[in-house]
């Protein structure tokens, strides 16, 4: 059953207490971290797991899991790939905002866990000017540092256009200094034509399967599929999973942190204790303005990367 939350947190309790006296056994979604929050609370005396599309890993935890991808998820993958070829000392570049600080935070405990060292933080605010006027000190932190990896948590519509272009203009050498993105850098399309960013590591899902589902969210609805669709899509998967098993309480918390996790349209993908998912990621790279894959992405957990 489908229950409309207004996207207000009262309404989404409202929502999540509705369903769960009309015998629901377990919700997915909604999306906003607030509303997930109110009705993951609404029904945790019950046990109901919820499956929310929210990113946010504040919100995790107990009976709330989150579908979204994490910047945990992305900088664990990327600092393994950086250690496992020979790079293991990071310098991060970081916008000064609520978003990136997490981000930045994200690849500090992804540096500390896989035995990297942290070369230092150069943090700038979010405006094209400080941007511009930041970019020689990072590249002296860089020097002074001997980083060998340059983790930049903006995307392309922040301060990686300017980082990855202005950078080699004032001594930072792309071939000594791995760029590395924290966020997608082949979004949007014409950003993979920028000269600045030829080289640079980012990771996505499995192109084959996101690509595949592509197709057939196309074929079937006519157009292509919103972002958030895969998600909802994984979320159904899992459910469907769990209730093909036909246990008694084959959607219960422990069912659903199962360690095997579930093949999601994007990749392999399972939920952690903690409420935060870990999803099977490739490491890309940005080549003659096309993505290139370095490292696939794992089909299963227990693979080096996960």
């Amino acid at each position: 059953r489908v229950y409309d939350t207004g996207r207000q947190a009262e309404f989404a309790a409202a929502a999540a207490n509705q369903a769960a006296q009309e015998g629901a056994k377990v919700i997915v979604g909604p999306l906003f971290a607030e509303s997930a929050n109110a009705a993951g609370l609404a029904v945790a005396a019950r046990g109901l797991p919820v499956l929310s599309f929210s990113n946010n890993p504040a919100i995790a935890g107990g009976n709330v899991f989150i579908l979204g991808s994490t910047f945990q998820n992305t900088a664990d993958r990327l600092v393994s790939y950086a250690v496992g070829n020979g790079r293991g000392n990071i310098l991060i570049a970081q916008g000064r905002s609520t978003a990136e600080q997490s981000g930045a935070e994200a690849i500090s405990r992804a540096i500390a866990n896989q035995g990297a060292r942290l070369a230092g933080i150069s943090s700038f605010d979010l405006t094209q000017q400080a941007v511009i006027e930041a970019i020689p000190q990072i590249a002296a932190d860089v020097e002074t540092s001997g980083a060998d990896v340059l983790f930049m948590t903006s995307g392309n519509d922040g301060a990686v256009p300017f980082l990855a272009d202005l950078l080699p203009e004032n001594g930072v050498d792309p071939l000594t200094t791995q760029f590395v993105g924290l966020q997608r850098l082949d979004v949007p399309a014409s950003a993979l034509s920028l000269g600045g960013l030829q080289g640079a590591w980012f990771a996505a899902p499995d192109p084959v399967l996101a690509d595949q589902f592509r197709i057939r969210y196309t074929d079937a609805f006519g157009s292509a599929p919103h972002p958030l669709a895969s998600l909802a899509y994984d979320g159904i998967a899992a459910v469907g999973a769990l209730a093909a098993t036909g246990e008694s309480n084959a959607l219960g918390i422990d069912s659903i942190t199962r360690p095997s996790g579930f093949a999601g349209v994007n990749g392999v993908f399972r939920f952690l204790p903690n409420g935060v998912n870990q999803r099977g990621l490739a490491v890309a790279q940005i080549q003659n303005n096309q993505v290139v894959i370095l490292d696939p992405a794992p089909r299963s957990f227990g693979v080096p990367g996960l």
